[in-house]
């Protein structure tokens, strides 16, 4: 299950794509089977040696193009180990709530992605994340949990601050939402309640229920995911000419605020995944 829309976020086979924070991997795994050399980083070393295996079970499948390449990587997102202006494509989902200097993270983004390239920002959408911290602080009040809540003109601001200049937004994954209200309600970590456990299986029939079923709970997420979607993402693009974040340029003076590349292409299936629960990407820089 996917965040990002890779009709907004378009790849080309040979991209540099970093997977910031990647988690269990499911984006790094969409952008090796799209082609791109993909380096999946979160300074997790359990699930980067999970992410690794995946790799090598892909390669060994074919599941990729020839002449794409995936690397797992452990690392620090506020010092991240590559050159100025090195990756085509960034991915952050789920990870900027963790992170105490976000926009040490946003700046070391900017530097590392190089001109004219894009940047998708996935975090917990305000309102439905704001019920979650009203249920249940044992939600939230965890070691490297959240510890913010991001409005959508609060993030876009960040992201234009570091230089970088949106080109579009949008919300995901509303069935999630009362699934997360109900285990905030009857407690995070009990899944054997009823309530729970009769919506996570419908949160199932959504990925890998009959085309009749599929067909149905996508027509309803996408019809509620403007207004109680459980993510927001915001799309951005590194200007061509583009001053470093912090140098007072910014983007309001930068030119071409989207490259051409950015234009919607026609994306690939999403592949079905066993866990119907959005993950909460890896941690990187906490």
């Amino acid at each position: 299950m996917l965040t990002v829309d890779f009709s907004r976020f378009p790849l080309a086979p040979g991209d540099r794509v970093l997977d910031l924070g990647c988690g269990g991997g499911r984006h790094a795994f969409e952008c090796y089977r799209r082609g791109a050399n993909v380096i999946a980083l979160d300074q997790n070393a359990e699930e980067i040696a999970e992410v690794r295996k995946w790799f090598a079970a892909m390669e060994q499948a074919g599941e990729a193009p020839e002449g794409a390449s995936a690397v797992a990587m452990e690392g620090n997102a506020l010092a991240l180990p590559f050159e100025d202006d090195y990756f085509d494509k960034i991915i952050i989902s789920e990870v900027m709530e963790h992170i105490p200097d976000d926009r040490g993270v946003l700046n070391e983004m900017f530097r590392v992605l190089k001109p004219g390239g894009l940047l998708a920002v996935t975090v917990p959408r305000w309102l439905p994340e704001k019920i979650c911290w009203a249920l249940s602080d044992e939600y939230h009040e965890v070691e490297g949990g959240h510890i913010r809540i991001y409005r959508g003109d609060e993030l876009l601001g960040k992201l234009q601050d570091a230089g970088l200049e949106p080109y579009g937004t949008h919300h995901a994954h509303a069935l999630h939402s009362p699934y997360w209200w109900i285990k905030c309600a009857v407690g995070v970590d009990n899944d054997k309640a009823l309530p729970v456990k009769a919506y996570h299986k419908l949160l199932v029939w959504d990925i890998v229920g009959t085309p009749v079923i599929s067909t149905l709970t996508k027509a309803a997420e996408k019809a509620l995911n403007p207004v109680i979607g459980k993510s927001f993402v915001a799309y951005a693009a590194k200007p061509h000419r583009a001053e470093r974040a912090g140098t007072g340029t910014g983007a309001a003076g930068a030119a071409g605020a989207v490259p051409a590349q950015a234009e919607p292409v026609p994306a690939a299936a999403e592949p079905a995944q066993a866990e119907p629960v959005p993950a909460d990407a890896g941690r990187a820089g906490e």
